[in-house]
């Protein structure tokens, strides 16, 4: 039976791994390697985790903390002299991938937003955003249930932005109004 796809053996799974490391901004789980890696059918989840392991005894990756992984600087020199060895789809593929990612991990990094309970048995959702230059806003809102609490938490991770530019604009507005 012919095989189909473009990854086949344990260092087809390699190259891509240490393709993908060279474009991550930060240590990522073994977890993440294998969802940013899986660009073509015939990669397995298994395949990758046994792929980890050998490469960080290679030292071409490094364990930064408990299941947190970046490429070295051997990795590095060994992606620079493989990577065209990578199927140009799974290529494409993998590399918007991990674009998304680190668009995703530096947008979370200026966002928080937690839920605690309060004395009185009601929730407080607070949440902040932002920027390099330190804090843009604050806000706490009240939930009555948990589940109102992390729908809202839920909801401002999502729009985070549109938040703070609703809030801007209904303020600035109003000013706008009075001096007329």
């Amino acid at each position: 039976m012919e095989r189909r796809g473009f990854i086949h053996d344990i260092l087809d799974v390699k190259i891509l791994i240490l393709y993908v490391m060279s474009l991550v901004e930060e240590p990522i789980s073994a977890q993440t390697i294998y969802e940013l890696c899986y660009q073509d059918d015939c990669l397995s989840y298994f395949d990758v985790q046994e792929a980890i392991p050998q490469l960080v005894r290679s030292g071409h990756l490094m364990e930064e903390e408990f299941d947190r992984y970046l490429i070295t600087d051997k990795g590095r020199e060994t992606e620079e002299i493989t990577q065209d060895a990578v199927a140009f789809p799974v290529k494409e593929r993998a590399k918007q991938a991990v674009e998304n990612h680190n668009r995703k991990s530096k947008r979370d990094q200026f966002l928080h937003a937690e839920v605690l309970e309060r004395e009185n048995g009601d929730f407080a959702v607070r949440m902040s955003l932002s920027d390099f230059q330190g804090v843009l806003m604050d806000l706490e809102l009240t939930a009555p249930t948990l589940q109102q609490a992390r729908k809202l938490e839920r909801a401002y991770r999502k729009n985070a932005e549109v938040v703070y530019q609703a809030v801007m604009v209904a303020l600035l507005e109003e000013e706008d109004d009075e001096e007329l």
